[in-house]
């Protein structure tokens, strides 16, 4: 049959060239997304209830390091009274302290549940709206596995995204708490050297500044390169994923061609793949630990090197120490906030650039091309269908009818047939509003929704009266009427499972479907039917029972048939011809830029992410 042969990439693939965006744009996007989601109200209530908790508990961070001194100094003092004393005053912050780590715990899970219903439906808001997927598909590289975009990524971004920035609003605020203690403890250090002596204001502050901040260079400088690495290695998991998600629904072809060691191949090629992107990973994160490792050894002893001399020098006591040790952690531990999330930091930036593109890309599929023209459409209030010089371009050339002036009226039944290679499925979907581009009207009913009929048909998940008594029908169908619609394709036998959950693409063959596809044709009443080359697969026998079914049917209907031409010439007494205008100026690649849409370059080309 002409499904092969007229499947050219030219006319179905709109070539472009997908560059990433900046870190502002990505930001932008997904501030869109989730000021617009319908969750956005949940997630900014306990977004407000984790600021609380965060700075409740540096509240209490602050009275357990004063707790220090006078602990330490009745150990020092060997008072066993003060000693209990200082033990009930930190159990009770202690324990209040665990009652807010537990409280941050559950808000933490909840912003993360939230975070992701707001991402997770939102970008499938922005998918699903009309033909943005169809588009989107024949985009180029940035519309392969939009599934993991949305449902992996935009998991793991919400993961991330929470950690993180509950982590930095941790740390700066408890930075803003400390650092006025350490600085009124700074201001006791007194360095003496012989007859001189030396006071630093804000001593130790300095100090901690100035150790974070080398480390969080270093830190940055070898960590880097893992934000690059991240985003290959997503890549190469779902070039992986969509490998074997391609060999599962093909398993009955591939073992009828005997073709498990091509597919063992090529699958062992693309896990090839993703183990080098991990090993180049482990690699950058090797060297990051050499780094992190060494920082975080010398923190162990780097706060009381930095007070040793004054405490040797007797200036202060053994608490004041421990309480100048606490407070200098405390700030160092906020600056080297960056240090310890550096490898999560990298990942954040790579999950963010693939899902905030993947979302700002959707959106710029409907302004792609935007320099070309685009065929008018318009309806005619004499409720006929029109083409008046519609030329449908693409990058091999156009598209068109051999007849400039074409006009159909209802209850018709035209036959359009072209070459192989002519761009019927390419017409086809251009009527249906899925390729704007090209020159020329389309005059469409008033009034009316045509259906339109592809090669392949498409059944949602549900119930086979759901599949067929579809909620945008007139009116429901009774058991018996779908009945009697089943049996005129042959398909009686499955009028016992009107009511039965099934994956009909897989449980019914080819043909069956095809002959389903019409049954909720039949069913539904439309007045006007728009067919792509679904007849040209029937044998003999079922195109009779077809035809048969649609003449008692839909015997006022108009039914445009796009195909071979080898039907029934009673049932299409009117023919219409696709020509190819190989000579007429082709669609121009469009380049998609996440944040702009670029003049189209001379040569088309695609960068991965």
């Amino acid at each position: 049959m002409d499904d092969q042969t007229d499947k050219t990439p030219g006319p179905q693939k709109a070539t472009v060239s997908v560059e990433a965006s900046s870190l502002a744009d990505q930001v932008a996007t997904i501030k869109l997304g989730l000021r617009s989601s319908p969750v956005r109200g949940q997630l900014a209530s306990v977004s407000i209830g984790i600021v609380a908790v965060i700075v409740a508990t540096s509240i209490g961070q602050v009275l357990l390091n004063r707790w220090n001194q006078p602990f330490y100094d009745a150990l020092a003092r060997r008072d066993m009274a003060d000693f209990l004393h200082q033990l009930l005053v930190f159990a009770a912050i202690a324990g209040g302290l665990l009652v807010l780590n537990i409280g941050q715990t559950w808000l933490n899970q909840m912003i993360r549940l939230r975070l992701r219903e707001a991402l997770t439906l939102d970008l499938i808001d922005q998918w699903m709206r009309s033909a943005r997927a169809f588009r989107l598909a024949n985009a180029g590289a940035i519309g392969v596995n939009p599934d993991q975009r949305m449902q992996q990524d935009a998991a793991h971004l919400s993961d991330l995204s929470t950690d993180l920035g509950v982590g930095l609003l941790q740390s700066f605020i408890l930075l803003v708490s400390f650092i006025g203690v350490l600085w009124e403890l700074s201001s006791g250090f007194v360095f003496h050297f012989g007859e001189w002596s030396l006071a630093i204001p804000g001593y130790m502050v300095w100090a901690a500044f100035l150790y974070a901040g080398t480390a969080s260079w270093l830190s940055w400088l070898v960590g880097r390169p893992l934000i690059s690495l991240n985003s290959e290695r997503y890549t190469r998991e779902a070039e992986l994923r969509s490998s074997m998600v391609r060999v599962n629904e093909n398993v009955d072809a591939i073992a009828l061609y005997h073709g498990e060691p091509d597919a063992r191949r090529r699958l062992e090629l693309d896990l090839g793949t993703v183990l080098g992107a991990m090993r180049r990973i482990y690699i950058a994160q090797i060297n990051l630990s050499w780094v992190t490792d060494t920082y975080g050894w010398i923190t162990v002893v780097a706060p009381i090197l930095v007070a040793s001399p004054v405490y040797f020098s007797g200036d202060i006591s053994f608490g004041g120490l421990m309480m100048a040790v606490g407070a200098f952690n405390q700030v160092h531990s906020s600056l080297r906030w960056f240090i310890n999330n550096i490898g999560s930091i990298a990942d954040w930036r790579a999950t963010l650039m693939r899902v905030a593109d993947f979302r700002i890309a959707l959106e710029e599929t409907d302004v792609l091309h935007d320099t070309e023209k685009r065929i008018e459409f318009r309806e005619n209030a004499n409720g006929s269908l029109t083409f008046e010089k519609l030329q449908v371009s693409s990058p091999e050339g156009c598209t068109k009818l051999a007849d400039p002036h074409v006009e159909i009226h209802a209850g018709e039944r035209v036959m359009i047939t072209g070459e192989p290679g002519a761009g019927k499925t390419l017409f086809f979907r251009a009527i249906a509003g899925l390729w704007p581009w090209g020159s020329g009207r389309i005059g469409l009913p008033a009034g009316e929704t045509p259906i339109f009929v592809p090669r392949v048909p498409y059944f949602p998940a549900g119930t086979l009266r759901e599949v067929l008594d579809h909620p945008n029908g007139s009116a429901p169908v009774s058991d018996a009427e779908i009945s009697a619609v089943l049996a005129e394709v042959g398909l009686e036998r499955l009028s016992s499972s009107l009511d039965r959950n099934g994956r009909w693409e897989r449980e019914l063959g080819d043909d069956e479907q095809r002959a389903l596809a019409f049954a909720r044709i039949a069913v539904r009443k439309p007045k006007w039917v728009i067919i792509d080359e679904a007849l040209d697969a029937f044998d003999g026998p079922s195109l009779r029972r077809v035809l048969a079914m649609l003449q008692a049917r839909l015997p006022d209907a108009a039914i445009l048939n796009i195909g071979r031409g080898l039907h029934n010439s009673q049932f299409f007494p009117r023919a219409l011809s696709i020509v190819k205008d190989i000579g007429a100026p082709a669609l121009k690649p469009a380049r998609v830029r996440a944040g702009a849409i670029e003049p189209p370059p001379t040569t088309a080309r695609v960068k991965k992410k």
